[in-house]
């Protein structure tokens, strides 16, 4: 259940730093309102604050989150860009998230 809960955590954690990425690119990229970094800033600091949840040392959550962010990046393409992955999107995303697995799942001395 722990393991399902921090992998729910990463996820979210994941969503709200896509998201307060990709609206300053809206901003700059696509000339969408200066206003839409108001609520980037809002998401980036909810991302910090998402990774300052889990109780394990920082870098090993930094690494194990870098496989979920790919994952997640990579459902972005496709869910809001409209790009379909290609099959080394997805073989590349599965490497991620299996990192993400050993570096979570390994046996742990107290």
């Amino acid at each position: 259940m722990f393991e399902l809960k921090t992998l729910a955590l990463f996820f979210v954690t994941a969503l709200a730093e896509i998201i307060g990425c990709y609206l300053p690119y809206l901003w700059l990229k696509e000339e969408k309102s200066v206003w839409l970094l108001v609520p980037a800033a809002i998401s980036l600091a909810t991302f910090a604050w998402l990774l300052s949840l889990h109780p394990t040392a920082a870098g090993r959550v930094y690494a194990a989150y870098g496989g979920v962010y790919i994952f997640a990046a990579i459902l972005w393409l496709w869910a809001v860009d409209g790009i379909k992955p290609t099959v080394w999107d997805i073989v590349g995303s599965c490497v991620a998230i299996t990192g993400m697995a050993i570096i979570m799942l390994a046996p742990r001395s107290a």
